[in-house]
């Protein structure tokens, strides 16, 4: 993204390595801080009809002495779904490999990638629908059949080897699930799409994240005042949470208090509906320039002077979600509750 923003459901760690660099992940990785993501199920906050989908799936497969089924996660990013493929990996008694769909450009990283793999592993593919065409048709045998076939040389001397794979799962995770193509998607065993969270369990995985953090003087109103502002994203709403304390210690009185979330939000430019600086002008365009839609896409992002893939993937969500933006045929409009928000704020 072409900004860090604070409220972002987007990783903010690089993960655009060469596929050969997929290897065993620990919990946390891109945070230099102790590792505040749960390690089981039972730890796991929210989402619950997926756990307990994955629970029965677990227990049975385990059972049989088999691997689980493979498994697409998608939805909003900063749900949880890198926590989830960590969890299964721990919950199966195996490793989790890491690797992301841009990153296996060629044929050769996924096989390399595939034969690292031992008994009943975890291999996690974020943004699987960017997946070249080339790479994926090499996808299909290993998850069927665990083997995958490869051509070496060419013309006369051509020839097919096959490689045997040992047993894993896939998991899968995107943001965009209909750019999966059918083939893919077909054959995933279990699929689910991620919901943002409602505030209480943000309340729930911000309580055990102090804890960790070792933040001892928090207020119960600090919590929820986080909670309001975290655009039910667990990722949003820990990183609220560390700016907070950090403000709470430098120039506040120590306790992460509903006063300090105030104070150090303000400075972080988030409001108490969790919109930021993009969020706001994005409504103000819309409104001032536009007479409040509808306005396509292209035409907003030109004025903002931002990219539209940006707009429609990390800025509209949110106001979609809370009501504040329509998405007709004819463009985006401004409805009756963004209307009344531009009124109550200033349209400058």
């Amino acid at each position: 993204m072409a900004r860090e923003r604070i409220v972002s459901g987007e990783s903010q760690r690089e993960d655009r390595e060469p596929a050969s660099a997929a290897r065993p992940t620990p919990f946390d990785a891109e945070q230099q801080a102790p590792a505040v993501r749960p390690k089981t199920l039972a730890e796991y906050v929210g989402q619950s009809a997926l756990i307990e989908r994955l629970t029965i799936a677990l227990e049975a497969v385990k059972g049989r002495g088999e691997s689980l089924e493979h498994l697409l996660l998608h939805g909003p990013p900063g749900l949880g779904k890198t926590t989830l493929a960590h969890v299964v990996a721990e919950e199966m008694g195996t490793r989790a490999w890491v690797t992301s769909g841009p990153a296996l450009t060629k044929a050769a990283d996924l096989v390399g990638t595939l034969t690292r793999l031992g008994q009943g592993d975890i291999l996690f593919i974020d943004e699987i629908h960017r997946l070249p065409a080339a790479v994926e048709e090499y996808i299909y045998p290993a998850m069927e059949d665990f083997k995958v076939d490869f051509t070496v040389d060419s013309g006369m001397h051509a020839k097919v080897i096959s490689l045997t794979l040992k047993p894993f799962t896939l998991i899968g995770a995107t943001t965009r699930a209909g750019m999966l193509t059918q083939p893919l998607r077909a054959r995933f065993g279990i699929t689910h799409h991620l919901e943002y969270y409602p505030r209480e369990d943000l309340v729930s995985i911000l309580q055990r994240a102090a804890t960790t953090l070792s933040i001892d003087a928090v207020a119960d109103e600090g919590f929820d005042a986080i909670a309001t502002r975290s655009r039910g994203t667990p990722r949003v709403a820990l990183r609220l949470l560390r700016r907070v304390r950090d403000f709470a210690q430098v120039r506040g009185t120590g306790v992460v208090d509903e006063n300090a979330v105030a104070a150090a939000l303000e400075l972080e430019r988030v409001d108490e509906l969790g919109l930021d600086e993009i969020d706001r002008r994005y409504l103000r365009v819309l409104a001032e320039v536009y007479d409040g839609g509808p306005a396509g896409l292209e035409a907003i992002a030109a004025t903002m002077g931002d990219d539209p893939g940006t707009l429609e993937d990390v800025v509209e969500p949110y106001l979609l979600q809370i009501g504040f933006l329509a998405r007709t045929p004819r463009g985006r409009k401004l409805t009756a509750h963004g209307e009344g928000w531009i009124a109550s704020h200033g349209r400058s």
